[in-house]
C-alpha cells in the first residue's frame, strides 16, 4: 500500500516543482520602462489644497496667480509654477511645521494649463483662440478641435507651425495645410505638435 500512495503522489510533486521552476519571461521593451513626464503647474491652474485634520488651513479652487505664486492661510506667497503637484506639496508642509504637528498636505489639480513652455497656442483665425496644455502624442487635429475649427475667413491653408529650439533659439516654421485635414481628410496634414509649438492661422485675402 505504501509504494501506491508514494505513486499517487508523483504527479502532485510534479505539479508543485513546475511551478517552482522560473518562468523564462521574453525581453521587457524600452518603452515598458519609461515613465510619463510629471505634470509642472502653470498660471491659470486651479488647485485644492487639502490639509488633513485642518480644514481651516486648506483651500478649494485655488488658481494660480500671474506671477505663478499663491497664497493659503499662515502661507502669504509660496511659488507654485514651474513645480509638480508633489513637489509643492511637500513645500507647504514643511512650512506649515511650525504651525501644525505632522502637516499632511495634498494638492488636486482641478484645471490644467500648464507652464508656458508646455503649452500650445492656437492664435489667428480660430474660432477660439487659445493656450492648450500639451499632452503626450498631441496632434494639429487634437489642437483644431480644442480650439473648435476654423473661422469663416480662415485661411486655413496658409497656416504655419512656429517652433522654437530651446537649446539653440533657432526658430522653425513649418506649413500645414488645415483646410485639407480639417474638409478633405488629408491626414498626412496631421501634424504632431511639440510642447511651446504655436499654430498661427491666417485670414484670407478678399
Amino acid at each position: 500500500m505504501s509504494w501506491r500512495k508514494g505513486a499517487a503522489a508523483l504527479p502532485l510533486l510534479a505539479m508543485l516543482a513546475a511551478c517552482d521552476t522560473p518562468r523564462q519571461l521574453g525581453p521587457v521593451s524600452a518603452e515598458a520602462g519609461q515613465q510619463a513626464p510629471n505634470y509642472l503647474l502653470g498660471p491659470g491652474d486651479t488647485l485644492t489644497v487639502f490639509v488633513y485634520r485642518s480644514p481651516e488651513l486648506s483651500a478649494a479652487d485655488l488658481p494660480i496667480r500671474p506671477d505663478g505664486r499663491i497664497s493659503l492661510p499662515l502661507i502669504p506667497d509660496i511659488q507654485a509654477a514651474g513645480r509638480t503637484p508633489t513637489d509643492l506639496a511637500r513645500d507647504i508642509e514643511g512650512k506649515l511645521r511650525q504651525y501644525v504637528r505632522e502637516p499632511n498636505v495634498t494638492i488636486m489639480v482641478r484645471t490644467f494649463i500648464g507652464p508656458a513652455d508646455q503649452q500650445i497656442r492656437v492664435i489667428g483665425e480660430a474660432s477660439q483662440p487659445m493656450g492648450l496644455p500639451y499632452r503626450e502624442g498631441m496632434t494639429v487635429m487634437d489642437v483644431m478641435i480644442g480650439a473648435r475649427g476654423l473661422t469663416r475667413y480662415a485661411a486655413g491653408n496658409r497656416a504655419e507651425i512656429i517652433r522654437r529650439d530651446v537649446s539653440t533659439g533657432q526658430r522653425e516654421v513649418i506649413r500645414v495645410r488645415l483646410n485639407d485635414l480639417l474638409r478633405g481628410g488629408d491626414i498626412s496634414q496631421d501634424l504632431a505638435m511639440r510642447p511651446g509649438d504655436t499654430l498661427v492661422i491666417p485670414q484670407g485675402w478678399f
